[in-house]
């Protein structure tokens, strides 16, 4: 018949059913629920408190993740333009790290609010733009023989009608590509 519970002791060591000798090598013979002794190799014997991290603290600086992220986005607008002004030339992996880096510092510093992801977007489709513009007016600006500071402020309308006239499927593709690595590089901070 079979037996519910086992025997007691262990059936294949040199004494079943009896005590293990106290000189066998076994640190936890003769020790049934007790204490772990000491220098057992294990880390949390004896240990007082919890043996693990506490969480870090949520970040939840909506208004600073805001304001960092535009101040990012205006940077990175003036570096992609002048970038795009001196090549004569769009690059897409440029309109792609314009709206991580946007995204990336919004998520870093407000935190994970959904907000910041979708107005990330934003400020990225702006800043490739206005980065855009920014290099049409730095060639526009040697073309003519004027300052670009110039060619910004006085003549911004030519500007955005030579962006009009220049646009094509690249350009919306480089804007895609911004806003989905914006709110990628929001969710990934």
């Amino acid at each position: 018949m079979s037996q519910s519970v086992p025997p007691p002791g262990n059936p294949y060591g040199n004494n079943p059913g009896g005590p293990v000798p106290p000189g066998s090598g076994n640190p936890y013979a003769n020790n049934p629920g007790g204490p772990v002794p000491p220098g057992s190799g294990n880390p949390f014997a004896g240990g007082s408190g919890n043996p693990f991290a506490p969480a870090p603290p949520v970040r939840d600086a909506v208004g600073l993740g805001l304001a960092a992220a535009a101040g990012t986005a205006i940077a990175a607008a003036a570096i992609y333009g002048g970038i795009a002004g001196a090549i004569e030339s769009e690059i897409s992996f440029a309109a792609i790290g314009v709206g991580f880096v946007i995204g990336w510092v919004a998520g870093k510093v407000g935190g994970r609010n959904p907000i910041l992801g979708v107005v990330s977007v934003v400020l990225a489709l702006a800043a490739v733009y206005l980065g855009q513009i920014f290099g049409i007016a730095i060639i526009g600006a040697e073309e003519f023989g004027v300052s670009t500071t110039e060619m910004l402020f006085d003549n911004f309308s030519l500007l955005t009608d030579a962006w009009n006239a220049s646009k094509d499927i690249m350009t919306f593709l480089f804007l895609a590509l911004a806003g989905f690595a914006a709110f990628s590089g929001a969710k990934k901070a």
